[in-house]
């Protein structure tokens, strides 16, 4: 068999290892960027009683329009823009990237980012160019301009604020690279509920501008929905990637009904906002740490030299799930992760890492 799988599989995807989940059961789970509260029993049971319209037995809208319609609104895209509807916005990714997609043709990224850009790249057969951050995970502007000059990338990819790292990259900057690239640009802003910072009101503005957000980091991770908004002219051809009836009848509805419930999510997200301040100046204080600044719902810190598997571990022994980054690129050697949860799980978590650390 592995005869056939080495003809058959291509190098690069033999090579490639698989999106890993770690198991979670009966841990605090603060390694996945959610929102931690759940939905109150009055709304999740009128939730219910809406789910009851739902026609299994036929296919959904194919173009979702009536949620497209509550997103639009939601997150503020432009009238003169289009926007397309994903099972999350990694298949939004795959679909931008299926779209432009060529033998020698370029996704350009900063590193360390989002680790779907680079294995949804190599699954479509695209070289992959990544650009390091600076040592303070700013973006390197001259660095970046230069990678675009030289590779001419048909897609570069900006998270905004960056996942892991927590940080907004220079406006004028990704300006910059928007004016210089002949291909897409995509904004990511997936963690846009937790920072005021945008571009979803400049895309008129450049012609090869596309934003991207998803409902998942708002409180709706489990719904599996994302949204792309760009100029129509862009998004017709996109739309070709897309397999059809992508948004199921249950996850119209459950999004439609979700976001006339927007007033909840938003005072949750102003919540984790107050939380990430509190959690930030907390792990300040802890003299051995190097901790970050965040516009995102986590927070990166670096843990004393070659510690930073040995506290993950102690803080899994003591029931705390967190993000071990160690070991993933060089620029995030003893890194680790965490996730803004609540008040009491943050109160858990600085408390067992105060104990790890002695």
């Amino acid at each position: 068999m592995q005869k056939k799988i080495n003809k058959l599989v291509r190098p690069e995807i033999r090579a490639l290892t698989a999106y890993h989940v770690p198991e979670a059961d009966k841990l605090i789970k603060l390694d996945a960027m959610e929102n931690p509260w759940s939905w109150p029993d009055a709304m999740r049971d009128d939730w219910l009683a809406t789910l009851r319209s739902a026609e299994i037995n036929r296919y959904p809208d194919p173009a979702a329009r009536e949620l497209q319609a509550s997103m639009r609104a939601v997150m503020g895209v432009p009238e003169e823009a289009g926007v397309i509807l994903g099972n999350g916005s990694d298949e939004l990714i795959q679909m931008i990237i299926q779209t432009v997609a060529a033998p020698g043709r370029v996704v350009l990224v900063p590193d360390p980012t989002f680790v779907m850009y680079r294995q949804i790249a190599v699954v479509a057969g695209m070289e992959y160019v990544a650009v390091p951050l600076q040592d303070d995970f700013s973006l390197d502007r001259e660095a970046m301009l230069a990678a675009v000059a030289m590779h001419d990338p048909a897609v570069t990819f900006l998270a905004y604020p960056n996942n892991p790292t927590g940080n907004l990259f220079d406006t004028e900057a990704l300006r910059a690279i928007l004016m210089q690239a002949n291909g897409l640009v995509v904004i990511d802003e997936a963690y846009a509920p937790f920072t005021d910072a945008s571009f979803m009101a400049e895309i008129s503005e450049y012609d090869n501008l596309l934003v991207l957000r998803t409902v998942s980091k708002m409180g709706l991770a489990g719904l599996r929905l994302g949204l792309l908004a760009g100029l129509p002219a862009w998004l017709e051809q996109i739309d070709k990637t897309r397999l059809p009836y992508n948004i199921s009848v249950i996850n119209q509805l459950t999004g439609c009904f979700a976001l006339e419930h927007k007033h909840a999510f938003m005072d949750q997200a102003r919540a984790i906002r107050g939380e990430r301040a509190q959690l930030l100046a907390n792990l300040q204080r802890l003299p051995s740490l190097t901790v970050y600044p965040s516009e995102a719902n986590f927070i990166l810190f670096r843990a004393p030299a070659g510690r930073a598997t040995e506290l993950f571990n102690g803080l899994k022994a003591a029931g705390i799930l967190i993000k071990n980054l160690d070991g993933s690129v060089a620029s995030l050697q003893d890194c680790l992760r965490v996730t803004v949860g609540k008040p009491e799980e943050n109160a858990a978590f600085l408390t067992a890492l105060e104990n790890c650390l002695a």
